[in-house]
Formats: C-alpha cells, sequence, structure tokens
C-alpha cells in the first residue's frame, strides 16, 4: 500500500526575503566586480612588462650574433616592406593583411630570436578595431610594440652615422654604444592609432626654442604617441634588460585606444599660456621624459 505523507508543505522564501537576499547579492557584485576588473588590469599590464622584456632579450640575443649590431629598425610607408627589419608590417585600420599576417613577425629579423613566438608582439589590453575590421570578424590585430627610433640602423634615416630626425642625438647603432643602457628604452607599448611601422619616432625641438623649457614651447609636438592601457601608464623596455611601466602627468597624453583618437600629430602644449615651469607638472614633462630616454645628446 502506499504511504503519502501527512506533514504540511514547508514553506518557501517570501517575497521581501528574496528581494533582500538578491541585494545582497547586488551589493556584493558592486564590491567585487571592481576588484576583479582591476586584478584583471594588474594581470594583463604584468603579460604586458614580459612582452616587452622578452622582445628586449631578442634584441640581445641579435646583437650577439651581428657582433654587437642592434637589429633594423626602418620607417616603412607605401609598399615598402623588408624582413630584415626587426618587424615587418605596417599597422593600419583597413583590411590590410599586415595587421592579421603572423609571417610579417616570424619571417622578420627579430623573429628567430625569441623563438617565432607571436603573442608577446601584442599586449593584452590592446583590442583597438576599426568597425570595418570588427565587421570582418577581427579580434585584434597581431602587434602593439614599436622600437625606439634612436635603436638600431634606421637605414637611410641614419645613413650618415646619425639620425636626420633628431641630428643632435646619437644613434645607437651597438648595444654597447648605449652609455647608460638602464635609462634608455627600446621597446614600448605604442598608441594603436600611431603605430603603423613599429618605428617610434619623436623630434626633439629644442633647436626651434632653445631648450626644452623654453619660451616657444608651442613648437613641441607628439609624432608618434605611447600607448596608456594600464591606467594611464605605458610598458617600456630599456636597454640593460628590464621592463617597467611608466605613468604618464599630462592628460594630454593619454588618448583613448580608438581608430583616430590620436589625431596626430598634435602640440604637447594644448595652450601657451600654460605655467611652463620646471616641475613635475610642467605640460612638457612627459615629452621631456620620452626625450631622455630616447638618446643621449
Amino acid at each position: 500500500m502506499r504511504k503519502f505523507s501527512n506533514k504540511a508543505g514547508r514553506p518557501g522564501f517570501t517575497l521581501v526575503e528574496l528581494m533582500v537576499v538578491i541585494a545582497i547579492i547586488a551589493v556584493l557584485a558592486a564590491l567585487l566586480l571592481p576588484a576583479l576588473a582591476r586584478a584583471k588590469e594588474r594581470a594583463q599590464a604584468i603579460i604586458c612588462l614580459n612582452n616587452t622584456k622578452q622582445l628586449g632579450l631578442g634584441a640581445h640575443l641579435y646583437a650577439e650574433d651581428h657582433e654587437d649590431r642592434l637589429p633594423y629598425n626602418l620607417g616603412m610607408s607605401g609598399s615598402f616592406r623588408t624582413n630584415i627589419n626587426w618587424v615587418n608590417n605596417v599597422m593600419t585600420w583597413d583590411l590590410s593583411p599586415d595587421n592579421t599576417n603572423t609571417a610579417t613577425i616570424t619571417g622578420a629579423s627579430l623573429g628567430p630570436y625569441v623563438s617565432g613566438a607571436t603573442a608577446i608582439y601584442r599586449c593584452p589590453s590592446d583590442q583597438a578595431l576599426s568597425a570595418i575590421q570588427r565587421a570582418a570578424g577581427w579580434n585584434a590585430r597581431i602587434r602593439s610594440y614599436s622600437m625606439n627610433a634612436m635603436v638600431g640602423d634606421a637605414g637611410n634615416f641614419s645613413i650618415n652615422g646619425y639620425n636626420q630626425n633628431n641630428p643632435d642625438y646619437t644613434q645607437f647603432f651597438k648595444m654597447t654604444q648605449i652609455p647608460h643602457p638602464s635609462e634608455i628604452f627600446v621597446f614600448l607599448d605604442e598608441h594603436p592609432d600611431s603605430i603603423d611601422d613599429g618605428y617610434f619616432l619623436n623630434k626633439d625641438p629644442q633647436n626651434n626654442y632653445g631648450g626644452a623649457y623654453g619660451g616657444a614651447s608651442s613648437k613641441a609636438q607628439w609624432t608618434d604617441l605611447p600607448a596608456s592601457y594600464h591606467n594611464g601608464a605605458t610598458a617600456f623596455s630599456f636597454a640593460d634588460g628590464h621592463s617597467a611601466l611608466h605613468r604618464w602627468l599630462m592628460p594630454n597624453t593619454v588618448r583613448p585606444p580608438l581608430p583616430h583618437a590620436a589625431n596626430l600629430p598634435f602640440p604637447v602644449v594644448p595652450d601657451s599660456s600654460f605655467n611652463n615651469s620646471l616641475n613635475s607638472s610642467s605640460p612638457l614633462a612627459d615629452f621631456d621624459w620620452v626625450l631622455e630616454h630616447m638618446s643621449v645628446e
């Protein structure tokens, strides 16, 4: 004979109790999600630092095999491409295969010295794509990093032993030429709107206004712009092998990682009436930091 329970049905949660539980979950989520987001960003910054460190190590290994000479670092444009360069692509916002073809990395001169690892050429925080690239189903472009224009053989730009873009500064063709290797950067993550050929260049305008803090500071302009994926900071690798994040001081330096967001070139000092004093809040502080770590006069 089937037995039936005569127990009364157990009472469920009331609507008020359910609303309280949901409210508690919402509060916990509001507290935890920002912390998780910060942890994710910190992890991506660490990966980015490691990427620049690996690229820097590759440059050292390349130099060891080439009588101390650093990899070629050529400005490329139009249809000009060459595998003698440290990387053989030009990033664009169209559907050019340079944006996705990993052979432009593995077949270039630095590729064998990083074991053909293509992932280290892209910062995990770099998801910048144009509308046409997203519509094509792309997830990301293949490169986020560029090389200091004053480091390596710049081809025609440095054919006379100095860089025509910065003739008063030393072009470092060899590792041993770098007097303070812990102060000179080799690689950095560059703003996706200026990264193009991987030749990171900014010209020193001091000849135009008589010093880094002269009166005509409006002549200083960003030609290429560092990225600021990591809470307003950029990952740099230096000639001594270490990598570090550098945080920018001026809001004008930090531009959204979006197509055409950099609007380059643009003046370093947006307002010529800005107090241009010798302190850390000078409008030239970020630009001068880059120049000081780019080369030596």
